[in-house]
């Protein structure tokens, strides 16, 4: 079995804001002596999933990530339980999934903050049937939940592409918990970067000028422009026992992870910037071999000339040192080289997609 599927691609973005910080900023990290400019790993899972493109490609199989599971499930019951009841059964099935918050003294709306949970819980779409199901049943029938009614979940998490992918950690019942199939490194320019100031007025449509000349907003935003090495490995055999052993959804998988790395972007203040791109190169490796990244590509950032030239060298330059150095760690290859002319997304996606 061509165990890992690994990703690597290049992708461009002019003057944007992809991913800020705590202060607005774009994030950054160092590596190898410059500052360069840096997408979470956490903001690309984000950004991919939620796109319209893994959606489509995995309608019926995501999963839904929410701390509200508690109100969910108590909008449902109220009607045939009354508002007393259905809350404490709200509360009961919520718990199955981890704790909920305990709401502090004078907390506005203490009550419902009480059915929230303390971290946000990953739930299948089969989950969300099930509890639906049992909600109606409940109601139907007037009644409380048995103890084997509560203690069924959570299900395993099964079906859910998104949970399969990128895990799901359940901290009360373990035995639950999904290893994500898919390894996510953060996004790294492969030049160092400056983080600049982006000064700009707005002005007011009804100012006539007569007293006041002045704009009537003042303000600044923060950006940076990058060439952006990017990497994902996915563990096949991980990802097809996560969905059940559904092979055809594993397909549809790797298909939707596919395509939304390389077509879809962050969309941190994307209305500011248009930051759209897709990626300018990408390079998929299939194998059972222990993969690696190719960040060390970059470790002395790019200097000068064609960037995208130049970091497209560099990568297949330290793919082959690696290989000559470890033997292989692909048993087959292919490349989109948009610059090159080599290859097509559909040609690609069929490669990663098949075993």
């Amino acid at each position: 079995m061509n165990r890992f599927i690994q990703i690597h691609f290049l992708t461009a973005y002019p003057p944007a804001n992809l991913n800020r910080d705590d202060l607005g900023r774009p994030k950054t990290a160092m590596f190898g002596g410059s500052q360069r400019l840096r997408v979470s790993s956490q903001s690309l899972k984000r950004c991919w999933r939620c796109s319209e493109v893994f959606s489509a490609a995995l309608d019926g199989h995501k999963g839904t990530r929410t701390k509200g599971l508690g109100t969910e499930l108590f909008g449902k019951l109220r009607e045939g339980l009354g508002d007393k009841k259905a809350d404490e059964v709200a509360k009961a099935l919520a718990m199955q999934y981890g704790e909920l918050k305990a709401p502090k003294k004078g907390d506005a709306n203490a009550e419902a903050l009480g059915r929230e949970h303390e971290t946000l819980v990953f739930l299948s779409p089969e989950e969300w049937k099930a509890l639906d199901a049992l909600a109606l049943k409940l109601v139907t029938e007037k009644r409380e939940p048995t103890k084997e009614e509560i203690e069924q979940f959570p299900l395993s998490g099964k079906g859910a592409a998104d949970i399969a992918l990128f895990g799901r950690m359940l901290a009360n019942t373990p035995g639950k918990n999904v290893e994500a199939a898919a390894q996510v490194a953060h996004a790294l320019s492969v030049h160092r970067v400056t983080v600049e100031d982006d000064f700009f007025t707005a002005v007011d449509d009804l100012n006539k000028h007569d007293v006041d000349a002045g704009a009537g907003h003042m303000g600044s935003t923060e950006f940076a422009a990058g060439l952006f090495y990017e990497y994902v490995c996915i563990d096949r055999g991980l990802l097809l026992d996560n969905l059940g052993k559904n092979e055809a959804l594993a397909e549809k998988t790797l298909r939707g992870l596919g395509e939304a790395c390389l077509t879809v972007s962050p969309t941190g203040k994307k209305n500011s910037f248009a930051s759209q791109a897709r990626a300018s190169y990408a390079l998929v490796e299939k194998g059972p071999q222990q993969p690696r990244s190719l960040a060390v590509s970059f470790l002395k950032a790019i200097e000068g000339g064609d960037h995208l030239a130049l970091a497209i060298a560099a990568l297949k330059e330290t793919r082959d040192e690696m290989d000559r150095a470890y033997g292989k760690c692909w048993q087959d290859k292919r490349e989109l080289n948009v610059p090159g002319r080599e290859g097509t997304l559909a040609e690609l996606l069929n490669f990663a997609a098949t075993e």
